[in-house]
């Protein structure tokens, strides 16, 4: 799809809020419809299918979309950092859009079967897998590097709105006009989401940054990929940023995809520092290791009030395309950037432990908060409704630590307080399974959404912030290949141990996986000391 975009001009006044940017909140707007139109969707789906067939075909039908997801993931992730994550998401939500509308019409006409139901899943699963890294990637692209944390906040409530909102809707046009009256609303959902988006600004790049973004994660002029986030460049890669500042070389090696940046060194970067959007103030970092580089003159634009100017916005090599990216040949293949986006993860201080914690993190929580919270539902009598508040609990609980992040918009020692948080959350997650009765139950989820969501909140600030924009579509990918891929696999495992063992061991488990994710931040220095940045 070809969409013009509207492009930010650069400021030296005073950086906007995000709550009172326009941009921002337009996004949210999007991001918000879009999501409210997902849950429409499920249900619409899943009523569809429990009606179509048996309850065998229904849950695989459910679980089908699951597959190209999974195995595409780490693709999208180029893709979104190679044709820009603006046009990436909207290319997708007018997919999704197309496919729930085609499905509507058929049950409006005829009774199909499951055989649509499960292209549909397909289809909205190889979308989920370009669509999940686009909107990692997009919020760095539409506000300033000091506003992701709270943009993360903003975004944690959206979903939460979505949530609440788009299972009553979608049971309403159930009730109102049957399967196709609900999959035509949330068709309806999505497109909503997609003229918002068209009118979101977003920054463009100089040729030079261009030419420095290939995202390959290979330096120009010999250098390796393998050095990207490591800090250290050869001498001749340090020479070759022509009228930058070069840094010392104890700042050099902390300077580069990783470190804390000397006092000065940066315009509002602080603590950990891979500077992103608009933060390359006297950094004198070298062309082509995926990070970008700052003039004399760029620095002389101390603030931006959208954020960074053009001059400092990731976008595909050979694009002249504000809206983030180019579909011409670049200098890399696709495979080569992928590599280079695991590559740059590998190296780096702070995300690549970051990972790990996300992993163990969503392991030991998806458990018990799906599968294992139904089964001890049902071994203490609580009933659905027990379950049911309990879930509300949850939520709650994670609706507080989003609204937090976004009324804050920064909280100090950012790693340390993520670690703390997940040891705690891990501690209720333990102890939801001795709850005596369901009022304690509620009480326990409360902690668990506020506790586990806040560090799950802080972790997705961290990865938002400490990730170069050039590989922040890969970066979410690997993230979220973690989450949706890999934890999920945990569900069958708990309902199989809790059958063996009971509820009680397998949440103590559990709770032990989780907190080994605080443990990991709290092991590796680069990550514990991580900050936000102001």
């Amino acid at each position: 799809m070809t969409t013009t975009a509207s492009v930010a001009p650069a400021r030296a006044d005073v950086e906007r809020p995000a709550h009172r940017d326009g941009d921002v909140l337009r996004w949210l707007a999007a991001y918000t419809a879009s999501m409210i139109g997902d849950n429409v969707y499920y249900l619409a789906l899943s009523w569809a299918a429990v009606r179509a067939g048996s309850p065998a075909q229904a849950g695989l039908v459910m679980t089908v979309s699951a597959v190209p997801r999974a195995l595409l993931m780490l693709g999208g992730g180029v893709i979104a950092d190679r044709f820009g994550p603006r046009r990436v998401v909207i290319g997708s939500d007018a997919t999704r859009c197309a496919a729930a509308l085609t499905v509507a019409v058929l049950f409006f006409v005829t009774d199909p079967g499951l055989w649509p139901l499960a292209a549909l899943a397909v289809v909205f699963g190889t979308v989920d897998a370009v669509f999940i890294p686009a909107v990692g990637a997009l919020p760095a692209r539409v506000t300033s590097r000091g506003q992701l944390a709270r943009v993360q906040g903003m975004r944690g409530l959206g979903a939460r709105l979505a949530s609440v909102v788009g299972g009553p809707l979608g049971g309403l046009g159930v009730a109102l006009g049957g399967t196709a009256t609900a999959f035509g609303l949330a068709a309806l959902l999505i497109a909503v989401s997609i003229p918002l988006l068209m009118s979101v600004r977003i920054r463009e790049l100089p040729a030079d940054d261009r030419a420095g973004a290939v995202g390959t994660g290979e330096l120009s002029g010999g250098g390796t990929a393998g050095v990207v986030g490591m800090g250290e460049l050869p001498a001749e890669e340090k020479a070759g940023a022509g009228g930058r500042r070069e840094l010392s070389g104890a700042d050099e090696a902390d300077a580069v995809g990783t470190g804390e940046l000397p006092v000065g060194d940066a315009a509002g970067a602080v603590g950990m520092g891979e500077l992103s959007v608009g933060d390359t103030a006297g950094d004198g970092r070298a062309s082509g290791v995926g990070v970008w580089e700052s003039s004399a003159d760029d620095r002389a634009e101390a603030v931006d009030p959208r954020g960074p100017s053009a001059e400092d916005q990731p976008v595909a090599v050979g694009s002249r395309n504000p809206s983030g990216g180019s579909a011409e040949a670049r200098g890399g293949t696709a495979w080569r950037d992928l590599v280079g986006g695991l590559r740059y993860i590998r190296g780096h201080r702070v995300l690549a432990p970051l990972m790990l914690a996300i992993a163990l993190g969503d392991l030991g929580f998806v458990g018990p908060l799906n599968v294992g919270l139904a089964l001890l539902a049902d071994e203490r009598g609580w009933g659905a409704s027990g379950m049911g508040w309990t879930l509300a609990g949850f939520g709650t609980g994670a609706g507080v630590a989003s609204l937090l992040l976004a009324v804050r918009g920064r909280l100090p020692h950012a790693g340390q307080v993520a670690a703390y948080a997940i040891l705690a959350g891990s501690v209720a997650i333990g102890a939801l399974a001795h709850a005596p009765g369901v009022p304690a139950a509620v009480g326990t989820a409360v902690l668990v959404g506020l506790l586990a969501g806040l560090g799950g909140a802080l972790c997705a600030a961290l990865l938002q912030t400490q990730s170069d924009p050039a590989y922040l579509g890969r970066v979410t990918a690997v993230a979220s290949l973690v989450s949706l891929g890999l934890a999920p696999l945990g569900m069958p495992l708990s309902a199989a141990a809790i059958g063996a063992w009971g509820t009680g061991p397998v949440f103590v488990v559990s709770a032990v996986v989780c907190g080994l994710g605080g443990v990991v931040i709290l092991c590796f220095g680069h990550l514990r000391r991580a900050e936000l940045p102001r």
